[in-house]
């Protein structure tokens, strides 16, 4: 608990408010450290990163969203919404069509400056640990006029489930070594990112160290030479994993102590957000389904 308070300290929100004689204004930085000047709570939002999207919603400003990118899928109300691209190909005109006042993206996206350029308000955030959820949850808050104190009660009741979760998991499916894989390639989820440290709260052991990055690309081989108990993937890579030599005679494959997530799950459980408590029960499931000397099958 120290460590996740220390961590907060350290990535406290600069928050700094501007009188002037008609209207208080708010200056945030975000991830890129840049100050984005907001001079009144924003109404229409483009959101361009699913994790932000939800975090948007969770605080109860979902109504003000008039667009997201073509990944955002939860909760239900947005699929009515435009779709303005991804990442890495955001639709510029589809958004600045939308005449947004604020636009909400991922620091590794790409179209910041050149929204910027065209005068539109843009706020680079980018989750990658449990505590930058709360970080981030609050500069939302923040820059939607929401009182932190219910930014607060949302990452507490999200903290509190995942503590739950991990009060669920019974003795024999702790100590367990798992491999998670985010995507193909492959990449996996090391020991530093925020689902390792979920499997870290759940009593797990990650074969992925925190010194190859939250979310490495590793060779193959690693993961035959480092034999882990169970391996979490989503269904639609996990095809690809009979194909790799030596991965069909690990003893994790042949004892089919593998578990596989559909899109839905998978969605759920690579987002740094609101819905990272439900990420922790799909894991725990896992682990205490194919725990030693438990035959239940896999969720």
């Amino acid at each position: 608990m120290l460590k996740r308070l220390t961590n907060l300290h350290r990535t406290a929100v600069c928050v700094l408010w501007l009188i002037t004689s008609t209207t208080q204004a708010v200056v945030l930085r975000d991830d890129r450290q840049v100050e984005v000047i907001l001079a009144k709570p924003p109404q229409r939002i483009v959101s361009l990163l699913p994790s932000l999207t939800e975090t948007v919603c969770a605080l109860g400003q979902c109504q003000k969203l008039v667009g997201v990118d073509r990944y955002s899928n939860w909760p239900d109300s947005l699929d009515q919404l435009p779709r303005m691209g991804g990442g890495i190909d955001p639709n510029i005109e589809s958004v600045v069509a939308l005449k947004p006042d604020l636009v909400l993206m991922a620091t590794s996206a790409r179209g910041a400056e050149r929204f910027q350029a065209l005068g539109l308000n843009v706020m680079a955030l980018e989750p990658r640990s449990h505590a930058d959820v709360q970080r981030v949850m609050r500069i939302v808050a923040l820059a939607l006029d929401v009182p932190v104190q219910e930014s607060d009660r949302v990452w507490h009741h999200i903290d509190a489930a995942v503590s739950a979760a991990a009060q669920s998991m019974p003795p024999q499916a702790k100590g367990q070594r798992v491999y998670f894989e985010v995507s193909r390639a492959p990449y996996g989820a090391s020991e530093s990112s925020f689902i390792g440290e979920t499997l870290q709260r759940l009593g797990a052991r990650n074969v992925l160290p925190a010194s190859l990055g939250p979310f490495p690309k590793i060779n193959p081989e690693f993961v035959v030479r480092a034999q882990p108990d169970i391996i979490m993937v989503g269904d639609s890579n996990f095809a690809d994993m009979t194909t790799r030599p030596g991965w069909q005679n690990m003893q994790a494959m042949r004892t089919q102590r593998v578990c596989t997530f559909k899109p839905a799950e998978s969605d759920v459980l690579v987002r740094a957000g609101p819905r990272m408590a439900e990420a922790a029960r799909l894991m725990a499931k896992c682990l205490t389904g194919k725990a030693p000397g438990n035959t239940r099958k896999q969720p």
